[in-house]
């Protein structure tokens, strides 16, 4: 049987309510004006702005991997750095080779989905694909000969480098800040099941939780902070076992405690933080990624169609840049059809915002090359620090600001950019949503399957061991780390897979059963370790 629209109701208020601005809003939106700004003004002082569309393709880089430890934002960055590269290699030999619009716009659908793919599997998070998108697809209509590739390719990557400085930058004032954050975040998430005991915020201490040790298992060396940290992650654990017995308060105190530089609060557990720590290092699986490939691979296919589709409708219709109404088409699609719609509206009421802005400073950009760069930096750290709070509210800057790069190589009448930029962006909208409605995903069901599959092998597992006299502590660390991270998966594919369109009936009660026989399996690993001599839990506990 087939559902014939998603379970979940296709919301306008829902897509544009605003969240609380994320804890490190101020992160990302001063990391990239001190990215832009050194070449940009380097380029302003050498008279050729013109260049700047390649150094902002390396620049922007550094809007990414802000939640990692930096062990791992290195590699995360380098790796955007290489995927912005050669995305910008593309389109620049593709420009310098075809005059052709129809052939460029192809080129750009294509590069799109590949990007999209990549950054879904390889799990960059936001921005993900759609700034790797912006940079390639306005390259491609930008002109170019072969004899100038290298050159531009030179200035991204001098770019992309010092981008890469000033993400990692903090470490050396805050090393462990990322894993402090996660930490904090499993406490609070915890606390406030420990206060409500409801299903969703069970989910969402259970997620947080998870997330928390992935930040310590990608951390770099076991140091006596991360060890710390770890046995706060264990006290979080406990917290999800058994709510009625935590005390909230404790919990959040711990969390308040973890902002800054200070000590790490001592938990007295030391034995189960270091047992569960290291049985989870020695867990760590590390997927192919072509095997995470296949998953993303209808996205990728609604994201080419779309793209294509959306170029295509633009140029009938006479735009001049139809790499906008590509971008825009990009931009739409997450993980199901609910959440593509969501992003669609957010990305129309922003974009329609953002060129009623741009008609505002376009005025004070003209009077000069100078004011033109200090706009765009402005408008670089009104989108980073407004976008955690919804994507269309960072699309009121992010829209003015792309307006704005375009005329780095000479100002332009600014009813022109308005009017084009209005079309493509609900051609780019329509088209793409079009597009979403025509690529389902009808193996999402299959997914939610494998996910149960996952849950109820970790679980059998765990039992079997709970069923022991003595199990080794380091086998069943283990075996709880794989069940935690089975839950997690499930709830997030079966949320996904509920907002999807002409898919199977899902098998809800399945996914009920399961998380509710995994979660009282969690929490008897989670008793049994704290049954032990050298695991007490009597701090954070009530009597």
């Amino acid at each position: 049987m087939r559902s014939a629209t998603p379970s979940r109701r296709l919301s306008l208020a829902g897509a544009l309510r605003l969240d609380r601005p994320s804890e490190i809003w101020f992160k990302p939106a001063l990391s990239v004006v001190a990215a832009v700004a050194p070449p940009n003004l380097t380029l302003l002082a050498l008279g050729r702005l013109d260049l700047a569309l390649y150094t902002m393709a390396g620049s922007l880089c550094s809007l990414y991997a802000h939640n990692r430890p930096y062990a791992a934002r290195a590699r995360a960055l380098a790796r955007v750095v290489a995927g912005m590269l050669g995305g910008l290699a593309v389109a620049l030999v593709a420009a310098s080779l075809t005059g052709s619009t129809a052939v460029l716009v192809a080129v750009g659908a294509l590069l799109a989905a590949a990007q999209k793919a990549l950054c879904d599997a390889g799990r960059i998070g936001p921005p993900g694909n759609v700034v790797l998108t912006f940079i390639s697809s306005a390259a491609l209509f930008a002109p170019q000969t072969l004899a100038q590739v290298p050159g531009h390719l030179l200035l991204a990557l001098a770019a992309g480098v010092w981008a890469w400085a000033v993400g990692m930058a903090p470490g050396l004032v805050r090393p462990h800040g990322p894993e402090r954050r996660a930490t904090a975040a499993a406490l609070n998430a915890a606390a406030a099941y420990a206060a409500t005991r409801d299903g969703r915020t069970r989910d969402r201490a259970a997620a947080a939780i998870q997330a928390a040790w992935q930040s310590l298992l990608t951390a770099g060396r076991r140091s006596a902070t991360r060890r710390a940290l770890e046995r706060l992650v264990v006290r979080a654990e406990v917290a999800l076992a058994a709510p009625a017995d935590s005390d909230p308060e404790r919990l959040r105190g711990w969390a308040r405690d973890l902002r800054g530089t200070g000590p790490v609060p001592r938990t007295g557990h030391a034995n189960a933080g270091e047992l569960l720590g290291i049985a989870a290092e020695s867990a760590v699986a590390h997927e192919p990624l072509w095997h995470r490939l296949r998953p993303v691979a209808p996205l990728a296919a609604r994201t080419a169609l779309g793209c294509a589709l959306a170029g295509y409708a633009s140029l009938a219709l006479g735009i001049g840049r139809p790499y906008w109404a590509l971008v825009t088409a990009a931009a739409l699609y997450q993980a199901s059809l609910g959440l593509t719609w969501n992003r669609s509206v957010q990305r129309v009421v922003g974009n329609l915002a953002g060129v009623l802005l741009f008609a505002a400073l376009a005025p004070l950009a003209h009077l000069g090359q100078a004011a033109l760069v200090l706009c765009c930096l402005a408008l670089n750290f009104g989108a980073e620090a407004l976008i955690s709070r919804n994507y269309w509210l960072g699309s009121v800057c992010v829209t003015p600001m792309a307006l704005l790069v375009t005329e780095f190589t000479g100002f332009q009448e600014p009813g022109t950019l308005i009017a084009e930029r209005v079309v493509d962006t609900l051609v780019g909208a329509l088209v793409g949503f079009a597009a979403a409605l025509l690529v389902t995903d009808r193996r999402t069901a299959d997914r939610v399957e494998g996910a149960l599959t996952a849950v109820e092998h970790a679980r059998e597992r765990a039992a079997r061991l709970l069923a022991e006299p003595r199990p080794a502590p380091a086998a069943l660390a283990s075996a709880h780390r794989s069940l935690a991270a089975a839950l997690v998966e499930l709830r997030a594919t079966a949320d996904a897979a509920a907002g999807e369109w002409g898919r199977r009936a899902l098998p809800q009660e399945r996914v009920v059963l399961a998380e509710q026989a995994g979660h009282r399996t969690l929490a008897a690993t989670t008793r049994h370790r704290a049954a032990g001599p050298d695991h007490s839990t009597t701090e954070g506990v009530r009597p």
